[in-house]
């Protein structure tokens, strides 16, 4: 009996060895909880849903979870403690890998495995209609009449929105006052109510405000138009350079917990690729003025940490230390 117990504990031990670091059979078997760290109608929720169909077509049924605060980081955290097995993943964005790189968050990099990346988004600075600033000359100027007072929301602290919204500033010549949210959803409330005078968000949280003439973009955070707002000119075309310390992007990209088993993290790649570059989706960014490459695996693994260095290097220059 004793040698039989043996030989069957050894034949459990090389079953779970052999199964160890692959997905159960027929994965997913239940629904995967999609952590979006940001406000329900913001630009990575809105993207978020716009997946989940196209996802499901490949059964995959995710259930969008909104896990607001600290720029992203608390919803990351439930991210990165889940177990890995690809049953809870996470919007993660240059805001939160922001914080990453200035050693804001006890967060990592390394806690979390990279899946595919959802868009890359311009950023640019918008003020109400009813503002009577109506050129990005006009702003600066106001900025220069009034140091210290002039307030630009942003969705966050320390990531790239708040460095342009500095960079802003820089451009004036002047100090200003940061006001940040949960969310774009939240920057975009109190500029139609003209709490805050002027806000930095991304063409896709804000796309709906401008169509219907609410917000005003007055420039882009880039070396080149939206081909969405040609009329909308660049830092750079009139004179202001936004980036004195090196290029940065604002990105959002889908993640899993760290350890992820191979199978289940290539299931996991080959759903989001095909949703991504689902003509479907891609028609979706197009209307939303952002952009969609294929982006997935070790390659997003790499991209990552580039911007996280780029992001660190330009937030150490941009803001004083504390």
């Amino acid at each position: 009996m004793i040698k039989t117990t043996a030989v069957a504990l050894a034949c459990l031990a090389a079953t779970l060895q052999a199964t160890a670091g692959h997905a159960e059979p027929g994965y997913p078997q239940r629904d995967i909880a999609f952590i979006v760290p940001w406000n329900a109608g913001g630009s990575n929720d809105v993207a978020a849903r716009a997946l989940d169909p196209i996802l499901r077509e490949q059964g995959i049924k995710i259930v969008i979870e909104n896990v607001v605060g600290a720029t992203g980081t608390i919803g990351m955290r439930r991210v990165a403690s889940a177990a890995p097995d690809g049953y809870t993943i996470g919007m993660g964005t240059s805001s939160t890998l922001a914080l990453i790189a200035q050693g804001k968050t006890p967060l990592k990099n390394a806690d979390f495995t990279p899946i595919a990346r959802v868009s890359t988004d311009p950023l640019m600075l918008l003020v109400s209609t009813k503002a009577p600033q109506k050129s990005l000359e006009d702003f600066i100027a106001y900025m220069k009449s009034r140091p210290d007072k002039v307030s630009i929301g942003t969705p966050g602290s320390y990531n790239l929105n708040h460095i342009f919204a500095s960079m802003t500033a820089r451009a004036a010549g002047v100090n200003y006052v940061n006001v940040p949210y949960t969310g774009g959803s939240k920057v975009v409330a109190d500029l139609l109510g003209q709490h805050v005078d002027a806000g930095v968000l991304k063409p896709s949280e804000t796309i709906g405000q401008i169509q219907d003439n609410l917000l005003k973009p007055l420039g882009v955070f880039a070396n080149q138009r939206l081909e969405m707002f040609p009329d909308v000119p660049t830092f750079k075309d009139k004179g202001f350079d936004v980036f004195p310390y090196g290029p940065v992007v604002q990105m959002a990209y889908v993640v899993a917990p760290a350890n992820l088993p191979a199978d289940i993290r290539n299931r996991l790649i080959t759903a989001f690729r095909n949703a991504i570059q689902d003509p479907r989706f891609k028609e979706f960014a197009s209307k939303s003025a952002f952009l969609v490459d294929d982006l997935t695996g070790d390659a997003l693994t790499k991209e990552v940490d580039n911007v996280a260095a780029a992001l660190g290097t330009v937030a150490e220059k941009t803001f004083p230390k504390e």
